[in-house]
């Protein structure tokens, strides 16, 4: 089955993204050679690689939500928020796994400390804050591992969507019951600040507002997004959503010990990658 948009194969767009994620490769960012790749065509290469991905027994189980931050936009050449899959292969229980992460066979891989969610209910658009909370059995503080299949991380906005939104793992630190704390949440996850360290020193520090006001808010922004999308399914209960970087995303390497503390919530979390 083949399907495009325009002048754009987005299958072709799909099968080029899963084979340099598959070997490992690098290649030139689809914008330098297709000029007509834009937002609306890179989400439904978006769900054309969901459809590959399904066909080879890969499971979604959540979304990313990249570039919410908008203190690295400049860095990156973006302008708004993008969202991708996550697949049950690519989400680690870091308690589980003893603190530790394999980084082999993700290129050019980064860190980012972001608040994650684990939806009970599906969330509507237009919801306010306390109503979200609703929807949602627990949260945590994680890592995502990003990484850029295009070389030296340069590339447009829709590159970074066709590319699964960049996702590489998910790790998820201890899970928290939404119902042990509705009252203090919708405060707490709006104002905090975070300290993130590489070795015992601090690499960066970021806040909750730093994504789009607080993790609360960049949900519902998916939500929003979400409900305009003709391609790509709404979310739905048993999701997890993990709501973008904190800090800056910084090159991680193996050998490295990388840390978070939040000042407003006990949860310190550490990684050490192999």
């Amino acid at each position: 089955m083949t399907a495009s948009t325009g002048l754009i194969d987005v299958t072709a767009i799909a099968a080029e993204a899963l084979d340099a994620l598959d070997r490992g490769r690098a290649i030139a960012p689809f914008s330098s050679r297709l000029r007509h790749l834009d937002l609306d065509a890179a989400y439904r290469v978006t769900a054309e690689v969901r459809r590959m991905r399904e066909a080879r027994g890969e499971v979604p189980v959540g979304r990313k939500i990249g570039f919410t931050n908008r203190g690295i936009w400049d860095e990156y050449n973006v302008r708004e928020p993008i969202w991708g899959h996550v697949y049950h292969h690519t989400i680690h229980d870091l308690i589980e796994s003893g603190e530790a992460f394999s980084l082999a066979g993700l290129a050019e891989p980064r860190i980012e400390p972001e608040i994650m969610f684990g939806l009970a209910t599906a969330p509507s658009p237009g919801m306010d804050e306390h109503a979200l909370l609703d929807c949602i059995d627990w949260v945590a503080h994680g890592y995502e591992i990003v990484q850029s299949i295009f070389p030296g991380w340069r590339f447009s906005a829709p590159d970074t969507v066709a590319a699964f939104g960049l996702h590489g793992a998910l790790l998820i630190g201890s899970r928290h019951s939404i119902a042990e704390r509705a009252g203090d949440f919708v405060h707490s996850l709006s104002n905090f600040e975070i300290r993130l360290e590489r070795d015992g020193a601090v690499a960066d520090r970021g806040r909750a507002a730093n994504v789009l006001g607080g993790p609360l808010s960049a949900l519902r922004h998916l939500v929003d997004l979400l409900a305009r999308d003709r391609i790509n399914p709404p979310l739905a209960a048993g999701e997890i959503v993990t709501t973008g970087t904190l800090t800056r995303a910084l090159p991680v390497a193996a050998g490295e010990t990388w840390t978070t503390a939040i000042d407003a919530l006990p949860w310190a979390l550490r990684v050490r990658f192999t």
